[in-house]
This record gives C-alpha cells, sequence and structure tokens, in this order.
C-alpha cells in the first residue's frame, strides 16, 4: 500500500467517525415522566394531638421525571419526583376525625449499571423535602400539627425491560431510605401560639438522623403499551416514624396507582435530523 492509498484510507476513517460522532450527538436524551393518581390505606398518630392511632382512606397524586445524563460516560441519570396526598382518617371507635395533607418533593441522581441489555441496575441518592399538616375534628387542646422536614436519601433500584410481539414492557422497584436532616418539632409542652404568636423559637429545629426518625419509601412501577398511550400502574409505600422531643409520630400509607407514562424531548430551538429517535433514562 502506498502512501496515497494510505492517506485515503485514513481521511474515510476519520470522516466515518465524524459522521457516527455526528449521528450519536443528534440523537438527544429524552426525558421520561409519568403522573399517577391513586387511593390507599392510611395509618396515622402524633402524640402531640393524641396517643390514639388513625386510620382511613385516602387520595395521591406523584409525578416523576427521568433523564440520562452525559456525566460518567453516561451512566449518570437525574430523578424528580413530586408528590401529595390527602386523606381522611379515624379514631377505632370512629367518633373522632383526623384530616391530613402532605406535600413531598425529592431530586436526586443515580450511577446506572446495565448487566444485561435488558437490566438496568440503579444507586443514588437525593435531597428530600416533606412539608404537611394534620388537623382533629374534635377541636382538642392541641387540634393541629404541623410537619416540616428536609434532609438526604440513599437510593437504590432496578429497571427491566422486555418485548412481547414487538411491545415494550417494563418493570420497576425503587426504594428510598433517608440518611439524615433537619425538622421542625415543638416540644412536648410549647404551643404553636408559644412558637408563631410569641416568636419563641428556642429548640423547634432538630438534627435527624436514624437515632431519632427512620423513613422509607416503597415504589413499584408496570408500564405497559395500550393503544396509543403507555399505561403505568404502581404501588407506592411510605414508612415515616420519628421520635423527636418526646413527641412520637407515624405516617404509614399504602398506594395502589395508575397513571401515564411518556417520553419527551425538549429540542431547545435545534432542529434535529432523526426526531424519532432518542435515548432513555428509563427503558
Amino acid at each position: 500500500m502506498n502512501v496515497k492509498h494510505l492517506t485515503i484510507l485514513l481521511l474515510s476513517l476519520i470522516l466515518q467517525h465524524a459522521t457516527a460522532q455526528t449521528d450519536d450527538q443528534e440523537i438527544p436524551f429524552s426525558t421520561n415522566e409519568g403522573t399517577l393518581v391513586g387511593v390507599g390505606y392510611y395509618n396515622i398518630k402524633n402524640t402531640y394531638m393524641s396517643d390514639v392511632k388513625y386510620t382511613g382512606w385516602g387520595f395521591h397524586i406523584l409525578n416523576e421525571r427521568m433523564k440520562k445524563l452525559r456525566t460518567f460516560d453516561q451512566h449518570l441519570s437525574a430523578q424528580q419526583i413530586f408528590s401529595a396526598d390527602l386523606s381522611s382518617t379515624y379514631n377505632p371507635a370512629m367518633t373522632i376525625g383526623l384530616l391530613s395533607g402532605f406535600i413531598d418533593y425529592s431530586y436526586g441522581y443515580h450511577y446506572v449499571a446495565r448487566p444485561s441489555t435488558k437490566l438496568k441496575l440503579l444507586i443514588g441518592g437525593s435531597a428530600h423535602g416533606l412539608l404537611g399538616f394534620m388537623y382533629n375534628t374534635q377541636h382538642s387542646n392541641n387540634p393541629f400539627a404541623l410537619t416540616a422536614d428536609a434532609g438526604l436519601r440513599f437510593s437504590v433500584g432496578a429497571i427491566y425491560t422486555f418485548h412481547v410481539k414487538n411491545r415494550m414492557f417494563a418493570l420497576r422497584y425503587q426504594a428510598d431510605m433517608f440518611l439524615f436532616g433537619i425538622a421542625f418539632a415543638p416540644n412536648y409542652d410549647q404551643s404553636y401560639y408559644e412558637i408563631f404568636g410569641l416568636n419563641n423559637y428556642d429548640g423547634i429545629i432538630n438534627f435527624t438522623s436514624i437515632h431519632n426518625k427512620s423513613a422509607l419509601r416503597n415504589y413499584l412501577t408496570f408500564d405497559f403499551p395500550l393503544e396509543n398511550f403507555t399505561i403505568r400502574i404502581g404501588y407506592l409505600n411510605n414508612l415515616y416514624y420519628t421520635n423527636i422531643e418526646k413527641i412520637n409520630t407515624h405516617h404509614l400509607s399504602h398506594n395502589i396507582m395508575i397513571g401515564i407514562s411518556k417520553e419527551f424531548i425538549a429540542f431547545g430551538g435545534k432542529r434535529l435530523k432523526n426526531t424519532h429517535l432518542y435515548q432513555s433514562a428509563f427503558y
């Protein structure tokens, strides 16, 4: 092979590599979004208000977004979850009601490993915030309780995808466990009037970790195609326990969820040739 032929071969290889890079760059990273609603069973207790457990039913809504990132050789994905619930529960005698509502938000990252083409393993963490209330309809001495905390969570998960007659299905399990953070908690004999009316803020912000708080979220979903939609059904389980300033709380829920998942691409004004192609963090 003379110099001329070698030069032509090298130029050809360079052009092929550049074309491949251009094609890769034009395959965008999509965002997987799922919006689900559900109903479930709730078990709630807050000794600031009462030593009695309240049980009943509630409504839950959840929105989740996942997107693949170019960091760590494209092995990193970002996840955002926003959820809210509202429940109506009663004491064992069904004579006193308790209304409660919670807003929950988390944003985090997973390192994604692929043992096979069908299986993704996720490990990472997230920052998390919770805001909620409980209201006793009996108007007792302490009819109202506020819940507010923030912290970091450890997260693991797995996503298994498979095809049946050219249709794709996906099964996912994810668990998020609380590590440490801060929480609002009044003293056992401290009223909300003292805190917000008399500005007595002493001791209401507390450090939380496994010694005084335990929280776990279990999330199981199954995606399947139906006509032109992808249906996502799931089971959402939240376990929340605290023991701060001699006040014990727990908030347990089991929800059956159903909704729709989709992939969308934010073009950012750039025209793409292969708009039907994308790289998903979920599938």
